[in-house]
This record gives structure tokens, sequence and C-alpha cells, in this order.
């Protein structure tokens, strides 16, 4: 197989984050990369500013907005990427690239060869750590994190679950953030990569589990590190994305339970999840029209 590497981003109007994340890029690593950008129906113009400005960008129409996960299934088919390559990237058009943080995910893939995904470190742009490698979601510990997490951030639950209180280190995890990716190509086709019915949110907590219950390990590398301004794309209707991503929650906790005698079980997460769900979309509208106000 060749060097060349390939990275896969989804765009939908990423503004001046895309040519951060392109020159950035030579950063990241030696070798020869090729990007695909999955565009979910831009209307800024910046992908196609990348495909003049950048040699070595391609980019893929979807057709509209299918969706992270999609996108990515639809870039790795089209360029046959799980067939003739032994590793692809997975990278949000908002990270940043700190130096050799390609060069260090490869590295660490030859020390963990049962690893399905790599990621870095991922800081916020005020330079804290975000915690992108967190236990899966159980009932009790993720149930609590979903419920008590918005009036007590600090709570026990939410810190193990996020892992919060861990040293940087390199280990293997229940997950890792899609906004940034080493992915090991059998090890994608192997689970036939993103489940598409998840629009946004939680298909990278499913990509984990469904990885890690085939057999391979999701390894966070710290001494990886790239820089994320998240929530370019989500921030222009925070409303709508709260109450997405309580939707994929229950799909990824209602996938694991069901069974005819965990319905009840089902029914409560839809429940608290749903009640949840308008108290922080509720919050998030009054936080906006605050925020007009006193624009005004």
């Amino acid at each position: 197989m060749s060097d060349e590497l390939f990275v896969v981003t989804v765009t939908y109007s990423p503004g001046p984050h895309l040519d951060r994340f392109l020159a950035s890029l030579a950063h990241a690593t030696e070798r020869p990369v090729t990007v695909i950008m999955a565009d979910n129906g831009s209307t800024d113009g910046s992908p196609e500013e990348a495909v003049e400005r950048y040699t070595n960008v391609k980019l893929l129409r979807t057709g509209g907005n299918v969706g992270y996960g999609s996108a990515i299934n639809r870039a790795v088919a089209e360029y046959e990427l799980a067939t003739t390559t032994d590793y692809f990237v997975v990278a949000n058009p908002d990270v940043q690239w700190g130096p050799r943080s390609i060069d260090l995910l490869l590295d660490a893939a030859a020390r963990w060869p049962r690893a399905g995904s790599l990621g870095p470190l991922i800081r916020d742009p005020d330079g804290s750590v975000y915690p992108s490698a967190r236990h899966l979601p159980s009932i009790i510990r993720g149930g609590m994190h979903a419920v008590v997490g918005p009036v007590w951030p600090s709570n026990p639950w939410t810190a193990v679950y996020r892992q919060e209180r861990e040293n940087p280190s390199e280990r293997a995890v229940g997950w890792l953030s899609g906004s940034c990716l080493l992915m090991r190509s059998a090890a994608f086709a192997e689970i036939s990569g993103f489940d598409e019915r998840y629009f946004m949110y939680m298909e990278d907590v499913d990509l984990g589990d469904r990885l890690g219950r085939a057999g391979w390990q999701n390894v966070y590398v710290p001494s990886a590190e790239v820089l994320h301004d998240k929530g370019h794309s989500t921030g222009r209707d925070p409303a709508g994305n709260l109450a997405a991503h309580h939707e994929s929650t229950y799909t990824f906790l209602a996938d694991r339970y069901p069974k005819r005698w965990q319905a009840p079980l089902r029914w409560a997460f839809r429940g608290a999840l749903g009640a949840r769900s308008r108290l922080v979309v509720r919050s998030s509208l009054k936080s906006r029209r605050a925020m007009r106000k006193g624009r005004r």
C-alpha cells in the first residue's frame, strides 16, 4: 500500500476554519496527504476556494446535509479507503493540527496492533484540555451524567464518565471524540463504518462501542495534540442541536437494551431524556433571547 495518507473531513459552510485546517496539516505529518472534503451542502464557497488553493484537496458533494457519519461513509466508499489503505484520518474542519500530531498517532498504532481508532489530546481554544477520551455510558454513570449534569456540573458521575480526573496517558478507553480520529481501515470495514441512523451526535460513542464489541480497541494518544474550535456549525441552531443530541442518546441507549422485557427501561430513558431535552432547549432559547436583547 502507498505511503499516501487520506484525511476525510465533512464540510458544511466551514468558513475560515477550513483554511486553518488545511494550512496546519503540513505540520501534522511528513507523509503525502490527500484531503477529501465530503460536503454536506456548503453555501459559503469555502470548499470550492480550498480546491483552487490546495492541489491535494478533493471535493465530494454528498447531495445535501446527510449528517456526519453518512458523509464520512460516502467518502470512504467513493475512494475505497477501507480496502486500499492501512489507515485514514477522520477530522472536523475546525481542527488545527499540532506538530507531528498525525505521525504520533501512526506511531502509536504500531504499538497497539488491535487499535481500531486512535485519538489525540484535544485542546479547546482557551488551551484547556477537552475530555475526549471517555468511558462508555452505563445506566448509572451515563444516566446520572445526563440527568444531573446540567444542574450539577461537578457531580462525581460526570467526572468518572468523562475521565476528567485521569492524568493524560496513552491507554485504551471506551470511546474517543469523532472530531479527530486515526482509523485502522480493517477495523472500520469490519464494523461497516459509522451507523448512519445518527444524523449528529453519539455517532462516535456508537463507533467506539461497536469497535470494542468486535474486539478492537480505542486508544487515547495524548502525545499527539490538536486544537478544536468546536461548535462552529452546531452553534447556528443550538436549540435544534440540543434536541438532536437527546434523540441520538436515546437511539444509542435503546439499542443496548433491545429486549422485550427491557421495554420499561427504554420508556424510562425516553421520558428522562425528553424532560431533560425540554429543559435545556428552553434554557438555550431563553439565553439567546437575552443576548439579542442585550445587543439592541
